[in-house]
């Protein structure tokens, strides 16, 4: 309410104002972004929800980690002008039995991700264009390490004609290459010390690539070589795919950007991470 109460009154009407959508548990890749948003921006807002709608499993959504009064204080410090953190309530009213709407983006549920966490695009699509919706940003940031979600967001942000610009900024990694995640924290020591294989694995696949090999079959076996190597790790997809709309690529060489991924269990956790290949 004090937000739209803000927008009504005409206060930035005109402000550049950008969005770094956060689901919390703060590290300095959102920090990052907060400041990319706070270098272009007269209004930096961020948003804190921990979205039910993207969990296919009860159990991921309840360990998730919730930091709401020490990310408040991060975010001051960065320069946020406002939090928007809302209860899942305010932003699902539902009743039950009733109708509910969501948005879905054709195509993305057959996509590997997708296989391994059925339904989770539907609720990303649905919760990114109610924040665009409530805070109407001028640009919204998301980080790369979820690559698959920033290319949801532009596929949105296109296809929807919100007057939104979406930039997206490098991932920001541990000295030991490992992507930093809001669910590193439920790593244990020993895993934490595995967990860097998972880059390295990108890392392999890259170097073969530019050495010249352009099989998609013998690149994903090389960064699978690299987790097997690990017997804690479990493989879940090597991925290739057009860095523009995420469809797998039966075979590289064309134009545009390809987008290598990797999903590995390690232990409790769900490990996640890609490059784009030069």
């Amino acid at each position: 309410d004090e937000w739209r109460q803000l927008q009504r009154s005409g206060e930035l009407a005109a402000a550049r104002v950008g969005l770094v959508p956060t689901m919390g548990a703060l590290h300095a890749g959102h920090l990052r972004l907060v400041e990319m948003a706070r270098e272009a921006s007269d209004v930096v807002v961020a948003s804190v929800f921990v979205n039910p709608k993207q969990f296919n499993k009860a159990d991921d959504l309840a360990r998730y980690p919730r930091t709401l009064e020490e990310d408040a204080a991060k975010l001051a410090a960065a320069g946020v002008d406002l939090l928007f953190a809302p209860s899942a309530g305010e932003m699902y009213p539902e009743e039950e039995g009733s109708p509910q709407p969501f948005v879905d983006v054709s195509g993305f549920d057959l996509l590997p991700e997708a296989r391994h966490r059925p339904g989770h695009f539907r609720g990303v699509a649905t919760v990114v264009t109610k924040l665009l919706n409530i805070l109407q940003p001028s640009t919204v940031y998301f980080g790369q390490k979820d690559g698959l979600q920033c290319v949801l967001a532009r596929r949105l942000v296109a296809g929807l004609n919100f007057d939104t610009e979406v930039v997206v900024g490098d991932t920001v990694r541990e000295p030991d290459g490992l992507a930093m995640s809001s669910r590193n924290v439920h790593l244990s020591q020993e895993e934490r010390e595995a967990a860097p294989l998972v880059y390295t694995a990108l890392l392999k696949l890259t170097e073969a690539h530019k050495a010249g090999e352009r099989s998609p079959a013998a690149l994903r076996a090389c960064a699978a070589a690299v987790i097997a190597s690990e017997p804690r790790m479990a493989l879940e997809y090597v991925s290739l795919a057009a860095a523009d709309d995420g469809r797998e690529l039966e075979k590289l060489g064309g134009a545009g950007a390809v987008m290598a991924s990797i999903a590995v269990q390690l232990g409790e956790t769900r490990l996640i991470d890609n490059v784009l290949l030069p």
